[in-house]
């Protein structure tokens, strides 16, 4: 065990000193909201709203405008280098980029080669309206961590099912697939941005710093 870690774990058990078993072992409140109340119609609008809140641009599409709206959006971002996540589906990808595709087992594009491209493009596994959130865990289409952190755009298709009211309904549904397949789950909510100690913000520290979401008709 290193010195540093001695030192956190000595410090938390002094703070402990004065608290009792029974105190330890009380059970935590578990009273927040579980459940959403909004209609599926009304979680998918706070959804994009919120979303859009967080500076991302944000669309709602039918399935069937999916690949052109696909090749709109890169051609406005002068996307023309698109990383694929292995997984992505074919037939939504325009004909006319030069797709980058990321192989885990085989082929895996390094960091550098990453830093080059002009974007990516994923699915997600989960979306959250209350917060504007969108979840991935690494599963088809959504691709190891650093293919959504190293390029600088993101464009995420997100399908209206997916979308859930609240963050402990989404954590509900994926907590079975967390424990079987242990997958690193990553949750952004609009570009990635940060704030010094006098609050100037600072885009792309920590991942893009631009995020498009196509919301995807279920119809």
């Amino acid at each position: 065990m290193s010195k540093a870690k001695e030192a956190i774990l000595r410090k938390i058990k002094t703070a402990l000193a004065d608290v009792s078993k029974e105190q330890a072992s009380a059970d935590i409140s578990r009273d927040y909201r579980k459940h959403g109340s909004l209609s599926h119609e009304q979680t998918i609008e706070l959804f994009a709203e919120r979303v859009a809140e967080y500076k991302a641009v944000v669309q709602r599409i039918g399935k069937n405008d999916l690949q052109d709206e696909i090749a709109k959006s890169c051609k406005q971002e002068q996307v023309q280098k698109l990383v694929v996540p292995e997984g992505f589906p074919a037939g939504w990808l325009p004909d006319e980029l030069t797709l980058w595709h990321d192989d885990r087992k085989n082929d895996s594009l390094s960091n550098e080669k990453l830093d080059q491209s002009d974007g990516v493009i994923t699915t997600c596994v989960q979306a959250v309206a209350q917060t504007g959130t969108t979840i991935l865990d690494a599963g088809p289409g959504q691709g190891r961590r650093a293919v959504t952190l190293v390029p600088d755009y993101h464009l995420c298709i997100v399908r209206e099912a997916q979308i859930v009211e609240l963050l402990p309904e989404a954590i509900r549904q994926l907590e079975e697939m967390i424990k079987a397949k242990q997958s690193p789950i990553t949750m952004f909510s609009g570009p990635s941005a940060t704030s010094d100690i006098e609050l100037s913000r600072v885009e792309g520290v920590h991942g893009p710093r631009r995020l498009e979401v196509l919301i995807v008709s279920d119809s």
